[in-house]
This record gives structure tokens, sequence and C-alpha cells, in this order.
């Protein structure tokens, strides 16, 4: 049994007794029995009163209880829809008030979450706005109103990220760019005046709009600024080379220009006035000169012709070279000439540097070849020979392969330019050519002179024997080669100190005739020649002593021919 039913049978017996009790008081006092009825009835309604108003109480307390219960699962409902959660499950088989009570406590925890989840939505709201004051970007697409789902405030999250990122970099290039600009200025002497320019100078940092359209204009201004410093730089550049120009022309001292050397370094503005100012006062004075600078700029024009090959009708193309009536106008014609001449050189520098490269190495072969054909050389000391033969052999090496590399470049130039390449009037590989057949024709002249001067020495040796003797540095002909000894004996030995003579007075006097000891008869030649054994004797050893043959034999020395050497 329950404690309450104890406890409402002890009511009920209490209740008993007390009504007992009121009996025996009553008939002890004798009160009459309707008496008696009427108070019992009085004790009943005042009890039924006391248990209807309990009764009645009860029944309100559960009213309200089912009615807290209906309203804490009507609010379970709303929140749970608007926290995009699942609906809580009730319990079975419990009470009213257990039943409310866990309503009422998931209730107080979904309001909790929710508060949290508004909590996080306003402060990220904040944050975006003021990113987008900043950035001047749209604020991020949710509503303040409604509640968030954690996956909705994590994206939220992820942009609020990405805008601070990208305000980061914004920031970190306004700074970069604003260092630059103020740079510029500095070096321009240039005053913000736009206030666009007065809020990227002057302004915090922290108050610049970093918007897309600010940071484009800081750029644009940056720009511009580059560019008026590279206008500014070309401009003293070429300033700083026109009064070095007039300077050389003018005879400037030098002490002059170093005083103004501060100007020759820096751009600045009071820099390029100063240059400015220069050339006018230079310029006025060049119009004093005129004559003078008209005849300096001639003689750069003349140096630009030859770096360019013109021929002499391309330079007698340019009449006012050739006038006298020294004028401004004139002047300013040889200037433009120059300036065209240098704008053509600097054009065709690679062509120009190859075609001379060509006419150095040709010349120097030309010398080589000329050097090649003189008999002196072989007096040389010192390796001079051997160098010379080397550099030769590599010239006839290197000038094909240039030839090559210029027709190659000189076609790809008039493939690409349209027109022909000429040096000095012509093209440049006839005029190779050219070159190379008046070389081949040369060199045939020359040995059909060699031949013709030989056959005319013959006759004249065999009609006159006379010689005309080169003088060359040989041994000493007066002294015999133990060789000569042993091969022709004492014969040999009384001919070579019988010429001795005549050949002294050959080298140091010129030409002589021939000493007049009669030659060696058939029969001593015969003899030399049956003492050679059939191995012919050395190259460099015959050579030696073709000089002492030739004259046994009467044969002048200077009419061997030249391969003999």
């Amino acid at each position: 049994m329950r404690k309450s039913e104890v406890l409402a049978a002890e009511a009920v017996s209490c209740l008993n007794k007390a009504l007992c009790h009121l009996k025996d008081i009553w008939e002890e006092i004798g009160i009459p029995e309707d008496q008696r009825l009427q108070r019992t009835n009085v004790v009943k309604n005042h009890i039924k009163g006391l248990l209807d108003m309990m009764i009645k109480e009860e029944e309100s307390l559960k009213k309200r209880v089912i009615s807290s219960i209906q309203t804490c699962r009507t609010e379970m409902e709303k929140l749970c829809l608007e926290l995009q959660l699942s609906v809580f499950e009730e319990e079975v088989g419990i009470s009213m008030l257990q039943q409310e009570k866990n309503i009422r406590t998931q209730v107080e925890v979904l309001i909790k979450e929710k508060a949290q989840r508004m909590q996080q939505l306003k402060t990220l709201l904040e944050q975006d706005q003021d990113l987008c004051d900043i950035l001047c970007s749209m604020p991020y697409g949710i509503s303040a109103d409604s509640v968030p789902s954690p996956e909705q405030l994590e994206t939220f999250r992820q942009h609020i990220s990405a805008q601070n990122a990208e305000k980061a970099r914004r920031y970190a290039e306004f700074m970069d760019v604003k260092k630059q600009i103020i740079l510029y200025m500095e070096q321009l002497d240039h005053i913000p005046e736009t206030s666009f320019e007065k809020d990227v100078v002057c302004e915090d940092e922290d108050s610049f709009c970093l918007s897309r359209d600010n940071i484009t204009s800081l750029k644009l201004l940056l720009c511009q600024l580059e560019e008026r410093k590279a206008e500014n730089e070309a401009t003293c550049e070429a300033h700083r080379e026109k009064i070095q120009q007039l300077w050389d022309r003018l005879q400037v001292p030098q002490e002059e220009r170093g005083a103004f050397n501060e100007h020759m370094v820096t751009s600045r503005k009071r820099n390029l006035e100063a240059l400015q100012a220069e050339v006018q006062r230079l310029e006025e004075l060049k119009l004093l000169n005129i004559r003078n600078f008209t005849d300096a700029t001639r003689s750069e024009i003349a140096v630009f012709w030859e770096k360019c090959f013109l021929s002499t009708e391309q330079r007698q193309a340019f009449s006012p070279y050739f006038s006298e009536d020294f004028t401004e106008e004139l002047l300013g014609l040889h200037e433009a000439e120059i300036q065209r001449l240098k704008l053509h050189y600097e054009d065709h520098k690679e062509l120009f540097d190859g075609v001379n490269q060509w006419e150095e190495s040709w010349r120097l072969f030309l010398e080589l070849e000329k050097k090649a054909t003189d008999p002196t050389r072989f007096a040389n000391r010192g390796g001079n020979l051997l160098k010379e033969e080397k550099q030769r052999s590599e010239l006839h090496k290197s000038l094909p392969k240039l030839e090559k590399k210029l027709k190659a470049q000189i076609e790809a130039w008039e493939s690409e330019q349209g027109r022909e390449f000429f040096v000095n009037g012509q093209k440049f590989l006839q005029y190779v050519e050219e070159q190379w057949e008046l070389h081949r024709i040369e060199k045939e002249m020359e040995k059909q002179e060699r031949q013709l001067k030989k056959s005319k020495q013959t006759e004249e040796d065999m009609l006159y024997g006379t010689a005309v003797r080169t003088p060359t540095k040989r041994r000493f002909l007066g002294t015999t080669t133990p060789n000569k000894s042993r091969k022709m004996g004492n014969t040999t030995s009384s001919i070579s100190s019988a010429t001795s003579n005549s050949t002294m007075r050959s080298v140091y006097g010129g030409t002589v005739c021939r000493s007049p000891v009669p030659r060696p008869p058939l029969s001593a030649n015969k003899a030399s020649a049956a003492r050679t054994p059939g191995k012919p004797p050395h190259p460099r050893l015959q050579g030696c002593n073709k000089e002492n043959e030739a004259q046994l034999k009467g044969t002048p020395v200077s009419a061997r021919p030249f391969q003999d050497l």
C-alpha cells in the first residue's frame, strides 16, 4: 500500500474519531436530535467545501501542467524548426509533471543554442560589415533575423577569413605602391594635388579604402608617375648627350664641365631645369660658332659614312655637305643627317660589325700573302715566319666561315626588310666575290711575271753570262763546306776559292761579272755525279749546295724560281 493511501485511511479514521467525539459531546450536553443533524450537516458541508476547494486547486494545477506541456511542446517544435534540428522524442509512460519538465528542459537547451548561434551571427555580421566598409565589397548574403545552421556559420567564417586575407593582401599591396609613389613624387618634386593623391600620401593607412577601384587607381597613379619619371630621365639623358656634344664641339674647359657634374647624374626637376638652361646657353654659343660646328658635324658624318660603308654616290647625295654657305639651316641639315646615320648604324650594327670584321681579316690576309712572296722573310728570326704561316692558315679557314655567317645574316635581313643590303654601293657578297677574283688574278699575274722574269734571266745568262744577285742572308760563300770538300775533292776546293772573290763582290757590290776562272771540264761534273749514291741527297743539304753548284755550272742564283727558296 502506498503512503498516500495510508494517509488517506488515517484521514478517514481521524474524521470518524472526530465525528464520534462530537457525538459524545452533543449527548453529554443533551443537544436534541434535530440540532445534532443540523450540526452534523454543518460539519459535512465544511469538510466537503474544504475538499472541493482542494480538488479544485489540484484540478487547476493539472490544467496548468497540461497547458505548460502544450506550450513547451509548441515552442520546442518551433525552435527545432528554426535550428534545423529533429523534433525531441518524448518518453512514454511518465507523469505529466515529468513530461513537462523534460520538455521544458529541452526548450531551455534549444533557446540557449539559438542564443549562441545568433550571437555568433551578430559577431560575424559586424566583422563582415567592417570588411565591406574597408574593401567596399557587398555584404555576405545571410539574414540577421533567421537562425543560421552550423554549416552556414562555418561558411560565413570561411568567407570572413577570405575577406581578411584579401584585406591583408590589398593592404600590403597598398603599402608597397604607396612607398613607390612617395619615392617617385620626391624624385619628381611633385606635390599631391588631387584628393586621391592626398588620401594616398597624407591620410592614415588604416583609413584608406582598399577597394578594387582604389587599388586600380593607385596602380594607375604609380604608372603615371613612372612614365613621368621615365620621360624626365629620357629628357635629361637627351639633354646630357646634347650638352656633352656641344661641350666637345665648343671645347668647353674641364673646370667648367666639372661645376655642372651634379646635374649630369640625377634627374630631378631642378636638374632638368638646369640641363634645359645649359642646353639653351650652349645653343646660343653654337650659333656664334656655326662654321666650327658645321665642320665638326661633317667630321662625324664622314666617320659614320665609313662605318656604314656608303658609296661615293650615296655620300654625294647629301649635297649640304659640300655647301660653303654656313647658316643655322645648314647646320640643322647636318645635325638631322648625323641623327639619321646614327639610327641607320644602330639598326644594322650587327651587319656592319660583321662586314668590318671581314674587311680587317681580308686586309690582314692580303698583308700575309704579300709577305709570303717577299724573299727577305727568311732573314727574320724569332719565329715570325712560323707565326705568319699559322695566322695565314687560320685566316684561310676563318674567312669562308665568316662569309657564310654574313651571307645568312644578310639574307635574313633582306627577307625581313624587303630590300637589298649594300656595302660601298654594291652587294656585299658580290663585293666579296670580286675581291677573291681580284686576288686570284693578281696571284696569276705575279706567277706569270716570275716565269717571264725567269725565262728572261735565263736568256741573259746564256747570252752574256751575267746575273743580278739578290743580297740574301746566307752562309759566307768563301767558306767551303765539308760535304763539298768530300764530294768534289781538290778541284772543288780550288774552284770554290777561285770564285770566292767574285761572290763577295756580288754580295757587297751588286751586279758584277763572273770571274774569268775557266769552267771545270765536263768530266769533273760527270765524276761528281758518278759519286752520288742511288739515294738522293737530303733536300735541305741539296738546297744549301745549290748556290755553289750554280756557280760551278755558270747559273746565277737569282735565276732560280721563288718556290726553290
